[in-house]
């Protein structure tokens, strides 16, 4: 089992002048540890889940990831997840695209429906209804692929995008993985069996866990899709990643280990993170001994 580093709170120790440097140093110290993966919310105002208010600080992800391949050199670089709703899809594949170039191939697609009604309001970008939200990340999750389909530069007819030339070159270096953020058993996972490469799950608890990939593996069997394809990550919170509880974090995740989930992406301390991950970064060998 790999450890990824997910980073969704910009409140660091020094103020606004010390979040750039606190980040570089972020990257620096992940690789040094072995951690295989490093991601930012695609959020405008923080979010209630975090304990913030949404007046807390909040920088966009993909320039994020941008400043992040400039300081990082093997480390995957990924939103977690990018909302649909934000970013018309041929633009966000020539995002997507870019940064892969400049990474040097290491550009990954998380994307999800989206969620939070009140960035949009607030920020004027259209919220349609929940099954219309599904609709648009099926056809986004189409574009994206017909956009890094070099031998396929023409038009995309869909019921809410048009494009008339699916043109992206350069091509990225290597087709940007499709990470789909999100355990509902119906649309969400379903996508996952005919989209996907990876998925990422809650990890609420391994018997949860267990229900969501058999839900996934029968998915598959219908799309005709190879379950063994698709690369399970969870989020591990409970119980949070601190120095002295890093032993009873490894315990918690051997049962995940056991059903098959490849990567651990937990969530980064706020105030000195790049400390933080000096100071876990032990787990790292430990998890993979899991397997």
């Amino acid at each position: 089992m790999e450890l990824g580093i997910h980073l969704p709170i910009f409140d660091i120790d020094g103020g606004t002048a010390a979040i750039a440097p606190e980040l570089a140093g972020v990257g620096g110290a992940a690789e040094a540890a072995g951690v295989t993966w490093l991601s930012f919310m695609d959020h405008y105002f923080q979010i209630e889940p975090t304990g913030l208010p949404a007046e807390a600080n909040m920088l966009e992800g993909y320039t994020c990831l941008g400043f992040l391949a400039a300081h990082t050199s093997t480390i995957d670089l990924g939103l977690l997840v990018t909302g649909v709703t934000y970013r018309h899809p041929g633009l966000l594949a020539k995002i997507v695209t870019t940064l892969d170039v400049l990474s040097g191939g290491r550009a990954v697609l998380g994307i999800g429906a989206a969620w939070f009604e009140r960035e949009h309001v607030g920020l004027g970008v259209p919220f349609p209804p929940l099954a219309e939200r599904f609709e648009r990340l099926e056809e986004a999750l189409q574009i994206c692929d017909q956009m890094w389909d070099q031998g396929d530069d023409g038009p995309y007819e869909g019921k809410y995008y048009r494009l008339a030339e699916t043109l992206c070159h350069p091509a990225p270096l290597r087709k940007p993985p499709v990470l789909i953020g999100g355990g509902g058993e119906k649309k969400t996972l379903r996508l996952v069996a005919q989209y996907g490469d990876r998925c990422n799950l809650f990890g609420t608890s391994p018997d949860d866990v267990a229900h969501k990939l058999d839900v996934l593996r029968r998915h598959c069997d219908e799309v005709g899709r190879d379950y063994a394809d698709i690369r399970v990550t969870v989020m591990a919170n409970n119980p949070g990643l601190k120095p002295e509880t890093r032993d009873d974090f490894v315990r918690s995740m051997a049962d995940y280990a056991k059903l098959g989930v490849h990567q651990a992406i937990v969530r980064a301390v706020p105030g000195t993170p790049a400390a933080w991950v000096d100071s876990i970064a032990p787990v790292v060998p430990q998890l993979a001994d899991l397997g």
